[in-house]
């Protein structure tokens, strides 16, 4: 019996989610404007839906583009980017609904990634543009007369908030920054692989800077004020702390031309703060690298003013890369866990450093006063029954 009750229970999950992916699929969907259209796709992010007509004889695309899930006060939009697969240069189809409960739905050409939509006129022919919103869905309806005659369209999807009658920035992290793609308008193919494509070279570039400048560039400076207190330990602590060192400015180096990459591919996209501390750090760590070709031996007169520059400049790297990792963490947004894995690690390095400090000034100390002793005349401290004068006690009368 107990086992005919879970088979019953696993068959009703099991149609509910095929009825659930069916109720969710474009081609069960029927339009109440009594608009018929031969072709639809389900988009892969920010809960879509496209559906078209194509004439390929007029170059004519009627479409009507549904975003579900979608409140009040909030904006959609949908667009078709004739020069690049990204954001930038967009000519958008944009709707809302404003305060006194009417629709608005106009066109908006892009040409920043920090844009308000403001209208204006696309590079292509507009027509019969509405917008409804029932049933916390949207629907934007128009027909555009494409400028070129393939039938392949890289197209663009966005919501956002609206602040009364005015249109917010969207998100620009998860499904808002992947909402993008190619279409064959008569096949119904549908890719969209630019806008994963570019999520895997900004998390690559993440990765690369998160672990040379800020976690191996500590590494490295803990190695050289720490292990050299260590008697034992040298020479080799200068070769580890030179080897760490080289091997976070060359992983560094790959970061930072990996941001300097995906700079120029967005050029509209304004992180001023990160890419300026992001210059300002590859110049100290270039700085650095070039410093140790003029190192002064350890007996030369001005040894200690390159030491005093040496780490000034370290430690002013250490502090600037960690800033501009939880610079590029509020960029990036990933999941919580990668940015506690960083303040775990960050947080580890820093209590080794605390315990390392105290012990190191400790064995200093132990050592200069072992020096100390040993520098002392014979007899100083009382022994051989001596005492401080050089004197023998006096017995006891």
């Amino acid at each position: 019996m107990a086992r005919m009750l879970e088979l019953v229970l696993s068959l009703s999950v099991l149609m509910s989610m095929i009825f659930s992916s069916t109720a969710q699929s474009c081609k069960s969907y029927a339009l109440s404007s009594n608009k018929t259209f031969r072709a639809c796709n389900d988009l892969p992010y920010l809960n879509s839906y496209l559906h078209w007509n194509y004439d390929s004889s007029s170059n004519k695309l009627q479409i009507a583009y549904r975003h579900t899930g979608i409140t009040s006060s909030r904006w959609v939009a949908w667009a078709i980017n004739p020069t690049s697969t990204g954001m930038a240069g967009s000519q958008a189809l944009v709707a809302y609904q404003q305060t006194d409960g009417t629709m608005r739905a106009y066109t908006s050409p892009i040409s920043s990634y920090q844009t308000s939509l403001q209208e204006g006129k696309l590079s292509f022919d507009v027509s019969d543009l509405s917008a409804t919103l029932a049933n916390n869905e949207i629907i934007i309806f128009a027909t555009i007369g494409l400028s070129n005659t393939s039938t392949t369209v890289n197209h663009v999807w966005q919501d956002g908030a609206v602040s009364g009658n005015a249109t917010q920035v969207h998100a620009t992290s998860g499904a808002n920054v992947q909402s993008m793609g190619t279409l064959n308008l008569l096949s119904g193919e549908s890719s969209s692989t630019g806008g994963n494509d570019r999520i895997r070279k900004r998390n690559i570039h993440g990765v690369l800077n998160a672990v040379s400048w800020g976690i191996l560039m500590p590494i490295g400076a803990l190695i050289a004020r720490y292990l050299k207190a260590f008697k034992s330990a040298d020479p080799a602590w200068f070769y580890l702390h030179v080897g760490c060192q080289s091997i976070a400015y060359i992983v560094g180096v790959a970061g930072w031309g990996t941001g300097l990459k995906l700079g120029s591919e967005s050029a509209s996209i304004q992180y001023d703060a990160h890419r300026t501390i992001g210059i300002i750090l590859f110049c100290l760590g270039t700085l650095q690298v070039f410093a140790l070709l003029v190192r002064p031996k350890p007996d030369h007169k001005y040894r200690s003013y390159w030491n005093i520059y040496h780490h000034l400049v370290g430690y002013s790297v250490i502090v600037l890369s960690i800033i501009n990792i939880f610079k590029g963490f509020s960029i990036l947004n990933p999941d919580k866990k990668w940015k506690n894995a960083y303040i775990g690690v960050i947080a580890a390095l820093a209590f080794n450093a605390v315990w390392l400090e105290g012990y190191t000034w400790y064995l200093v100390v132990k050592r200069k006063r072992s020096e100390i002793a040993g520098k002392m005349p014979h007899g100083m401290n009382g022994s051989n029954g001596v005492n401080g004068f050089g004197a023998r006690q006096r017995q006891g009368v």
